[in-house]
């Protein structure tokens, strides 16, 4: 584990836990996109690839203005780049993983050792553990609504919609259950992406009538960007937000149109590599710094202030 967290971690930018993809790779099939054969037949290439656009992403991130961690990857463990799935952060309070397949239960050990260090180095002040038997895949299955102040929690593939009542426990905010539809897209955040405006970028057959009608009774019509099949299946819900800046693998020049009407850059980063694996540029990333409320600029500095001089 090879860990530089920035103390100064409430300077107003977004920072993100990422893990290099050393040892990336399609060895067992878990979702519809992984093709073990299909990776091991191009298995050089592929890891060459896998490691400049994860690189592009990176570079794409921090040209955008987000804080980047990075943790050490581990042998066996090729999943350990979807960072996404290992917790859920809020407030600086995390709750760690469960995952439901033995090929990524490994991970849940470094993840955990991960999140005692950033809380040893002051960016984050508590962490816990689910309750017995209750399967939770991080913030790939829930995200937060920093604009309705509440979580989304995909459920259905990976995740229990159980999570739900202790997520609100111990993070203090609700947490509305969408139960997805479609194994192709297994995690909410392969279709579900919320914008920094409070507008919805979102693959509406991913989820089942209740998820839609749930969706629709939260977020106003001028709010939704329902996503086509061919922008679903690019991943292009699969985004990472820093600023008004939207990063992601790639898009239809109408999505594009529709994103930069809402006052936004798009930064396309090829990531097929990880496609193949079910995984695109949020799955790829964890954010840190999310707050239930949010903090004026006054108090942005002067914690800043503080976590310098500690």
């Amino acid at each position: 584990m090879n860990i530089h967290a920035p103390r100064a971690a409430t300077s107003g930018r977004p920072h993100l836990l990422m893990c290099p993809p050393r040892h990336f790779a399609v060895t067992y099939s878990i979702n519809p996109w992984m093709d073990p054969q299909s990776w091991a037949d191009r298995g050089g290439n592929l890891h060459g690839e896998a490691q400049r656009q994860w690189a592009g992403l990176r570079d794409a991130l921090a040209a955008a203005g987000a804080l980047l961690e990075t943790i050490e990857p581990a042998p066996d463990l090729p999943d350990l780049v979807f960072t996404a799935n290992a917790a859920v952060v809020l407030d600086r309070k995390v709750v760690l993983s469960r995952f439901r397949y033995p090929e990524r239960q490994k991970e849940e050990a470094i993840f955990a050792a991960v999140f005692a260090a950033l809380r040893d180095c002051g960016v984050i002040d508590d962490v816990c553990r689910l309750p017995a038997g209750v399967i939770l895949e991080g913030a790939g299955d829930c995200i937060w609504d920093a604009r309705r102040r509440l979580f989304w929690l995909g459920c259905g593939f990976r995740s229990d919609a159980s999570a739900a009542s202790f997520l609100t426990q111990q993070l203090g905010r609700p947490v509305l259950a969408l139960p997805l539809a479609q194994s192709r897209f297994y995690h909410l955040d392969t279709a579900f992406c919320v914008l920094p405006c409070g507008s919805l970028m979102y693959y509406p057959m991913a989820f089942t009538a209740a998820a839609q009608a749930a969706i629709d009774a939260h977020v106003a019509p001028e709010h939704r960007i329902a996503l086509d099949r061919a922008d679903a299946e690019r991943f292009a819900a699969n985004a990472v937000c820093v600023h008004n800046t939207i990063v992601l693998s790639s898009c239809s020049k109408s999505l594009r149109s529709a994103l930069h009407e809402r006052g936004y850059t798009v930064v396309q980063t090829p990531l097929q590599a990880f496609l193949r694996s079910g995984g695109s540029a949020c799955c790829l990333t964890l954010r840190l710094d999310h707050r239930s409320e949010v903090l004026s600029a006054r108090s942005r500095r002067r914690q800043a202030a503080a976590a310098s001089s500690g």
